[in-house]
């Protein structure tokens, strides 16, 4: 369960009452709505799905894979698919590596995903073992999945520049810097993260 609109704003405004910059950017475009998806394995799945391709391509071979599987998308159905089943469904011979990894991992219980460390990093650690998930997609998932309060995804482009915008800063910073600019704002940075991509587009800001 993702974090709630309760929270978001909690989150925000423990950053604002600090960071005046934050305040400004709050009065002008107002708190962002919750970002909220399913704990569990099916979302991982969906992810994969959707890597590199457009909105209408996922959820187009998403449909074709829980016609194949059914809606469930079970583990041992998709592992017991033939490589042309699975391309009949769009998936790339490089996305059919990646979901088998996965459900490999949960078939096997090497990756349990309803018991991952508290430790984000840990948790991070453990999803990234997945062939096709990384940091970014472990940080999400952790984010609007799990509603880790704390999460800082800081090489995702629409943070970088919506931080910089917030912040007026003359360049993007790098994920370095994105990193460096947020440490202050424990334990509250997922809720930032969160802000950012809704001040990233916004022409108030």
């Amino acid at each position: 369960m993702g974090l709630s609109k309760a929270q978001l704003v909690e989150g925000i405004d423990a950053v604002a009452a600090q960071e005046p910059a934050i305040a400004a950017a709050v009065q002008r475009v107002g708190y962002p709505e919750e970002r909220i998806r399913p704990t569990g394995y099916r979302t991982l799945l969906r992810t994969i799905v959707g890597q590199q391709v457009s909105v209408a391509a996922a959820a187009s071979m998403w449909n074709k894979l829980t016609g194949h599987l059914g809606e469930d998308v079970p583990t041992d159905r998709l592992l017991a698919s033939s490589f042309d089943e699975l391309r009949a469904c769009g998936l790339s011979r490089q996305k059919q590596g990646y979901a088998r990894s996965l459900c490999e991992l949960v078939e096997s219980g090497e990756l349990d995903l309803d018991d991952l460390p508290e430790d984000d990093e840990a948790a991070i650690e453990q999803l990234t073992r997945i062939k096709g998930i990384g940091r970014w997609s472990a940080e999400i998932y952790l984010l609007f999945a799990e509603g880790r309060p704390d999460i800082w995804p800081a090489g995702d482009l629409a943070v970088q520049v919506g931080i910089g915008k917030i912040l007026e800063l003359t360049d993007r910073p790098s994920e370095k810097e994105t990193r460096a600019l947020a440490e202050d704002w424990r334990p509250h940075r997922g809720a930032l993260a969160i802000f950012t991509w809704h001040s990233y587009n916004n022409p108030a800001l």
